[in-house]
């Protein structure tokens, strides 16, 4: 599956010029013969833009939703979106994935948040693991740094994950996780995984680019530099397949020496 990485600053505040920006790379994306696009950690807000986030969350099923199912359409991919989403009880840090039909196939909220600025405007999640079935492949989701934990990755592993879709927020100077982890994570539970960064400076956070989708070989297929920029990769399930058949890790675990870790 032709998958397309929306590396971007986005339009911090702005969710009006953030879907101008999604319209814009999704008709690139199709162009480029993309069944998915997936853009960066809450992308239609900003990230930094403290208690903006309360005052612009919407729930899974809002008007968003509703916007971005029109985008999908009419240029026939599937779409992951960052959001601030809204429930009764709290304000989450969350990924939706909408298929190229419109249908609201899957929604992620990020299960551990990182530092005090995350802990203080979100509530985590707490389904390690939210699946969906996409073009043959089974996408799962997590949100930045959700996949630095091995557990996380290695649940997706477990429940059959294919392609495994990262919105991020990665900042300076943590890039090694983008140029090392990501890869690593991909070789190890043997799957995709599409790592979805942000670039540029909002307030205090300096966000590293070099988005990237890696193979279960641990090659990047893709990678960004430092500036804003569409990547485009092919998640192929038959190179996945074997490479599944010849890396024997998932078959030579040991679950009952692993109890006491967990």
């Amino acid at each position: 599956m032709r998958t397309a990485l929306l590396q971007s600053s986005g339009r911090p505040g702005s969710v009006v010029e953030n879907f101008k920006v999604l319209d814009a790379a999704a008709a690139r994306a199709a162009a480029a013969g993309a069944a998915l696009l997936a853009t960066p950690e809450m992308f239609l807000t900003g990230y930094a833009i403290g208690e903006g986030i309360g005052r612009l969350a919407e729930p899974a099923d809002g008007d968003w939703a509703d916007a971005v199912a029109d985008i999908a359409g009419r240029h026939g991919l599937a779409i992951v979106y960052g959001y601030p989403e809204r429930t009764d009880a709290a304000v989450h840090n969350s990924a939706q994935l909408i298929s190229a039909d419109g249908t609201r196939l899957a929604n992620y909220r990020k299960t551990h948040l990182f530092g005090c600025f995350e802990r203080d405007h979100f509530a985590p999640g707490d389904r390690p693991v939210v699946q969906a079935e996409l073009n043959g492949l089974t996408v799962g989701l997590l949100i930045c740094y959700d996949v630095e934990f091995p557990e996380n990755v290695r649940a997706h592993a477990l429940a059959g994950t294919d392609l495994l879709v990262v919105p991020t927020a990665q900042l300076h100077p943590y890039q090694f996780v983008a140029e090392s982890l990501v890869p690593v994570r991909a070789f190890e539970n043997q799957m995709y995984v599409a790592y979805v960064n942000r670039v540029g400076t909002e307030g205090e956070f300096e966000f590293v680019g070099l988005t990237t989708l890696a193979g279960p070989d641990g090659i990047a297929r893709a990678r960004a530099g430092r500036a804003e920029e569409l990547v485009v990769a092919d998640a192929d399930p038959g190179f996945l397949a074997a490479s599944r058949r010849a890396n024997p890790y998932l078959r030579d675990r040991r679950p009952g020496l692993y109890r006491p870790i967990t």
